[in-house]
């Protein structure tokens, strides 16, 4: 179950990050309260999946997601950049999230 709570926090980092591209230095009034739910919301599934996963292990999870789900959807949102460079390395973040998981079960 922890290991649920920590996926769903770390997408809920990707919203919160996004959320801040488009609130446009927090003077936008709805995506600042998205930003701001989204954060609350991926704080607190962190702070439960670390009652029983070793901090470091959950906080790398969770950052991981983070940058792999706004990379992604800072491609498509945003037209940011993407080549083979920025996939292999995006592909090490996900074969180092998956190596956390085997070795912390």
């Amino acid at each position: 179950m922890e290991w649920i709570l920590l996926i769903i926090a770390g997408l809920f980092e990707t919203g919160w990050a996004i959320g801040l591209k488009y609130s446009d230095g927090l003077t936008k009034f709805y995506p600042m309260v998205f930003t701001a739910i989204t954060l609350i919301l991926s704080m607190y599934l962190l702070e439960r999946a670390l009652r029983t996963l070793p901090v470091g292990t959950a906080y790398a999870v969770w950052t991981g997601i983070g940058i792999i789900g706004t990379t992604i959807l800072g491609i498509f949102l945003f037209n940011e950049s993407i080549n083979i460079t920025r996939i292999f390395f995006i592909g090490l973040i996900v074969v180092g999230i998956g190596g956390l998981k085997l070795v912390s079960a």
